[in-house]
């Protein structure tokens, strides 16, 4: 697929944040841009705060979705390093560097057919919030047509990052669960990670972190993400019985790990 020309980039991305809707339906839009006009298979943009991803604020589809999943449970991967190194992490083949950089996010990212990641960091008002990650099946480098459009796709993503995080409806002395802007943003926070880590903190008297790695742990050993496993537990499809085991109600053990 080739590239679109610089002007053309700048244009139609442009125009993708400039159609209005909710801040995550812009940011789907951007997403689809980026597909469609640079040569990458998908496309997404993470939420970042203290090291950590906290949901996925758009994308392109559900592979995309699914590999910024895998980098907040695995705690690893292009877009943590993009935010925290505050510069573009671009790795065109993760059979390589990639694979000896983020050794599990890599392996399940060729799992699913991705070669390449590119990932470039979102400020909003000088701070690091989030990333850009665009994904291809295909090893290679971005042209330089390609990095200067992901670059500009970055800038115009913390736009409607900056109108969700400055909705007046945010305000928690005012909001109400019906009120749009909240409900987006409870959206990215994966709630059930936070339920199922206080079930957790509960059953095994443990503190958040502790809790957390065991859910993580789990998610690992058994080819699932973290959302995936903490919906189980919320569920109670899953129930951790002792350190060593995890227990399917009605069915056997498995190990934890």
């Amino acid at each position: 697929m080739m590239v679109a020309s610089k002007g053309t980039l700048r244009s139609e991305l442009g125009a993708a944040v400039a159609g209005g809707g909710s801040p995550l339906a812009v940011a789907d839009r951007l997403c689809l841009a980026c597909v469609a006009l640079m040569d990458v298979d998908g496309a997404a943009v993470s939420l970042i705060d203290g090291g950590s991803t906290r949901g996925t604020f758009g994308s392109s589809g559900e592979l995309s979705r699914r590999l910024d999943e895998f980098q907040f449970t695995f705690g690893e991967g292009p877009c943590l390093d993009a935010v925290a190194g505050r510069h573009p992490v671009l790795v065109d083949d993760l059979r390589g560097t990639g694979g000896r950089r983020w050794p599990v996010f890599a392996g399940k990212a060729l799992e699913a057919g991705i070669c390449a990641v590119f990932a470039l960091p979102i400020a909003v008002a000088s701070i690091s919030v989030g990333a850009l990650d665009l994904f291809r099946a295909d090893a290679g480098p971005l042209t330089a047509d390609g990095l200067g459009g992901a670059l500009w796709a970055a800038e115009l993503a913390a736009l409607p990052l900056f109108d969700l995080m400055t909705a007046p409806d945010l305000d928690a002395q005012r909001y109400t669960e019906s009120m749009d802007g909240w409900d987006q943003l409870a959206s990215l926070q994966r709630v059930e990670v936070y339920q199922a880590t206080g079930m957790l903190i509960g059953h095994l008297n443990v503190d958040g972190a502790e809790a957390l790695v065991r859910l993580r742990a789990y998610a690992f050993a058994h080819g699932q993400t973290a959302s995936e496993v903490a919906r189980a537990i919320v569920e109670r499809r899953i129930v951790l019985t002792t350190d060593e085991e995890w227990q399917r109600p009605g069915g056997r053990n498995e190990e934890a790990t």
